[in-house]
């Protein structure tokens, strides 16, 4: 069974499921790699300006054998070089070698210049001269997005946003405004509990189910993404992962599963917070005593000069 289309408030549809070209680097590599991607069944590709290999992903889909109708490409306006959206979208057109991208996106709130209002506008004007398809944002807060909704005509269709266990407590209000919106939204960096922070709380649940269900931990994780109803953003170098990856869509969570990382994923970011805060504590502790032994020694040496002066 394949990843389901996400439907998008503009009436296009979606692949739920992106293989991201984030840190594949340039050149052979990385056009490989997504070739290999298209050929186990990823039929949406997800880049960026500031990767920097979007040329690399274009030559992949073109060299696929696919209909442009039969792959959907996200990219993002980076604000690299410091060129505007218009000149970025043009560029990224080129580089990809199409003739419309099917969502655009701006990768961050602070690279909406000279504000976010303004810079929207520009997306909803790209959106209706059919540059791109559908048009969002990525790593957007709830504060920049009613700014955004203020004064938009066109909502954004998604917001792809950092999104796994250990911050899902941080990021439930975002995914239900979203949700209130119809803004779907998008992962990234799902796998980070079992790929950059192993050993933590999520570790016994993930593995558990993936025991029972005979899967693989990544694959749990990117079910989990699907039963929060967001896109999962993923990539990897080896062909049987990747293959791991669209198999996931076949896992079937509980509800009971779901709860079960979503508490451990709490459990684990109240740690981080706990641990963040002690590192700060001691830090500040050592400029303390850094800057006592300094007030020491400098009440020191006052003193001695004093007392040579009256000699």
């Amino acid at each position: 069974m394949p990843w389901d289309l996400i439907q998008l408030n503009d009436g296009n549809v979606m692949p739920s499921i992106a293989f991201g070209t984030w840190m594949l680097g340039n050149g052979q590599g990385p056009t490989d790699l997504v070739e290999q991607a298209i050929s186990v069944g990823f039929g949406h590709i997800d880049t960026a300006q500031a990767y920097r290999n979007e040329a690399e992903a274009g030559k992949a889909v073109r060299e696929s054998g696919l209909a442009r109708q039969d792959i959907f490409i996200t990219t993002k306006y980076s604000g690299s070089n410091g060129l505007d959206v218009e000149t970025s979208i043009a560029n990224s057109l080129e580089n990809l070698g199409v003739e419309y991208i099917d969502l655009y996106l701006i990768h961050h709130p602070n690279l909406a210049k000279p504000d976010i209002p303004t810079a929207w506008a520009k997306m909803e004007s790209i959106k209706n001269t059919g540059l791109a398809k559908s048009i969002g944002v990525s790593n957007f807060g709830i504060n920049d997005l009613t700014i955004l909704l203020a004064s938009a005509k066109i909502r954004p269709a998604a917001n792809q946003i950092l999104l796994h266990p250990y911050v899902y407590v941080g990021q439930a209000p975002l995914l239900a405004y979203h949700a209130a919106y119809g803004i779907v939204t998008e992962a990234y960096s799902a796998l980070t509990p079992i790929t950059s922070q192993p050993g933590g709380p999520v570790d016994r649940p993930v593995n558990d189910i993936a025991q029972r269900l005979n899967a693989t931990t990544d694959q749990v994780l990117l079910a989990w993404v699907k039963a929060k109803g967001a896109v999962a953003v993923t990539s990897s170098s080896k062909k049987f992962r990747m293959e791991g990856y669209i198999a996931a869509a076949d896992l079937k969570l509980t509800s009971e599963d779901v709860a079960a990382i979503d508490i451990a994923g709490a459990k684990g970011a109240r740690r981080r917070s706990f641990i963040k805060t002690m590192r700060v504590m001691a830090e500040l502790m050592l400029l303390g005593a850094v800057a006592f032994r300094f007030y020491a020694f400098f009440a020191e040496y006052r003193r001695r000069v004093g007392e040579s002066r009256s000699l």
